[in-house]
């Protein structure tokens, strides 16, 4: 068993033996302690932290990092977020990868520090303007958001996207056991800008914008074929399956257990991917249970936002007469009793469907 490892200080340690050999970011709750700790750490590995003056001026220096093919890290929580859009989109036009941590904490405008989903539209649509797609990862232990950062970079670099790692408050500021990953040798993609770049007469004339379009389409048809993932069990006998992300999906596990020990028909998927999301999971649950009684996506947030999702694909797979329902508990971890109340309230119906 590794050492007990705070989720944000075990992130951002296993980012730098991923290889990762700048941090720029600007600090806010919850996701502040990556700052501190690789304000101390980077130095210790010779490599380069920057506390810039803002979240734009952070992202603005990831893109630049970014462009000559390294390895970067920034990490923020809620409109922290909001305001790296701008240079997300960006960044995406021009195919820079990057890994981005995001300490999601609730709410509209500032919010609140308490953990939630909140952003989860946000981050699985873009938040910026275009097409782009980011690839976006939910961890639900810090073992696992240690193994998925570790494991960002390659992502990021195989596709030139950015890779998000979507956390919460709890998950951040959480302790836990870990194992940490090997240090990585420092790399340089072969594509990185040296300096020695002229610009040439007409580059940026006579652009073919379909065929762009095109191109960056081919690459999020790649991405949402080969990089969906995902965790379920019980799903073959089960009346009704259970979805949720993050904590909620730990949770969700836990009272699925105690429910089957009561008898109760139930299973869960637990998206690992949430874009891209996992509907091959979606395919294969139409295929082997055909006596599905209901879905129910579990969230943090104030009526539901993965529930579209979770009816999108059941829709797509041949189950749109079973219904959706949506368990939305606002913030923090759902409890466990309330979670199998309000199954019990989904299975008499007092809870209606969403969709």
């Amino acid at each position: 068993m590794g050492d007990m490892v705070k989720g944000n200080i075990a992130m951002a340690e296993s980012a730098m033996r991923a290889g990762a050999e700048v941090f720029a970011g600007y600090p806010i709750t919850p996701s502040t302690e990556v700052m501190e700790y690789l304000s101390g750490r980077i130095p210790e590995l010779g490599r380069t932290f920057i506390q810039a003056e803002s979240e734009l001026a952070a992202i603005n220096m990831v893109m630049g990092v970014a462009a000559c093919g390294r390895r970067v890290l920034t990490a923020s929580s809620g409109p922290g977020i909001s305001l790296k859009q701008e240079g997300i989109s960006y960044m995406q036009q021009m195919n820079f990868p990057a890994v981005i941590l995001n300490v999601v904490r609730w709410g509209n405008g500032l919010g609140a520090l308490n953990g939630s989903q909140t952003d989860y539209h946000r981050e699985t649509r873009g938040g910026g303007n275009g097409d782009y797609r980011n690839i976006v990862l939910c961890p639900s232990t810090v073992q696992e958001g240690v193994d998925l950062i570790y494991e960002a970079f390659d992502i990021a670099e195989k596709y030139r996207v950015i890779v998000e790692i979507m956390t919460e408050s709890g998950l951040g500021q959480m302790m836990e056991p870990c194992e940490y990953p090997e240090f990585r040798p420092i790399t340089k993609c072969d594509w990185g800008l040296d300096g020695t770049y002229k610009v040439k007469r007409g580059d940026f004339l006579g652009r073919n914008l379909v065929a762009e379009s095109d191109t960056y389409m081919e690459k999020v048809r790649a991405m949402r074929d080969k990089e969906q993932r995902w965790e379920e069990k019980y799903t073959e006998d089960a009346d009704y399956v259970f979805v949720a992300i993050g904590l909620p999906g730990r949770a969700v596990g836990g009272v699925v257990e105690q429910l089957r020990a009561q008898g109760e028909k139930v299973g869960y998927i637990r998206p690992i991917s949430v874009w891209p999301y996992p509907e091959k999971a979606f395919k294969a649950l139409s295929e082997k249970n055909t006596k599905l009684k209901g879905l129910i996506s579990v969230e943090t947030n104030g009526e539901g936002q993965m529930v579209d999702d979770v009816a999108i694909y059941a829709k797509k797979y041949g189950m749109s007469n079973v219904p959706v329902y949506a368990l939305a508990y606002v913030c923090d971890i759902p409890q466990d009793d309330n979670v199998k109340a309000d199954f019990a309230k989904v299975k008499n119906g007092e809870i209606k469907e969403v969709y």
